[in-house]
């Protein structure tokens, strides 16, 4: 008797080594596939919403987190709206929404922000999980430029969504780059920024709440 318990134990401990080996070679085994949508968000708009329902209704995504940065390493500082302010401003706009979520995993990291430290963390702290990155035709076009972009794209799938006149560069046809067919939205933090300072009515081009906020606040006024 003994001796058949003991096959069986060892039976089992081979069944559970072999399975698990299985299953961590396999990442659709993963709780969670989330997409990461890095941006200032300064402010957060209709154009950044509509892309992040985008990605989960035309992906096999189940998550999408705005990742507020707090210092864009290719943007100035002085452009942006204080951290907190910015990820207000996207709570605001999500509303709750239970698969679109802001993060502020950024806020937490050595600045300035590089998206590869920032990967690293999350694989980390979330070992159950799959991450991708979203980003426009523009960025990719200068990822070249990003800090270790050669592992940061052999390591992640990246989802591209259009952008006016720009192109998709040198990782065009890297077989973990997906170019996605977003409708293209041609509305920028910019221009919302330059005509609120501009004395110009753009309420429609965010969530009623952003703008009552922004208004109320005095944002990009001056």
């Amino acid at each position: 008797m003994m001796l058949v318990l003991n096959n069986f134990k060892t039976f089992f401990i081979q069944m559970w080594v072999k399975n698990s080996l299985r299953l961590a070679d396999k990442p659709y085994f993963y709780t969670m596939h989330i997409g990461l949508f890095f941006g200032s968000f300064n402010p957060v708009h209709v154009g950044h919403l509509a892309l992040a329902n985008y990605m989960l209704s035309f992906t096999d995504m189940d998550q999408v987190w705005l990742v507020v940065s707090p210092h864009n390493p290719l943007k100035q500082k002085k452009e942006l709206l204080h951290q907190n302010d910015r990820l207000h401003l996207v709570e605001l706009a999500l509303d709750g929404h239970p698969k679109i979520r802001s993060s502020t995993i950024e806020f937490h990291l050595p600045q300035p922000s590089y998206t590869i430290h920032t990967l690293t963390y999350l694989h980390e702290k979330f070992p159950e999980h799959r991450f991708s990155i979203i980003m426009g035709q523009d960025n990719l076009q200068t990822l070249p430029k990003w800090k270790n972009a050669e592992v940061l794209v052999s390591q992640h799938h990246v989802y591209v969504y259009p952008r006016l006149g720009a192109e998709m560069g040198a990782y065009a046809t890297h077989p973990n780059v997906h170019s996605t067919e977003a409708p293209l939205i041609d509305i920028s933090a910019t221009f919302i920024r330059k005509a609120i300072k501009a004395k110009k009515d753009v309420s429609f081009f965010m969530p009623a709440k952003v703008w009552h906020y922004i208004d109320e606040m005095n944002f990009y006024k001056k």
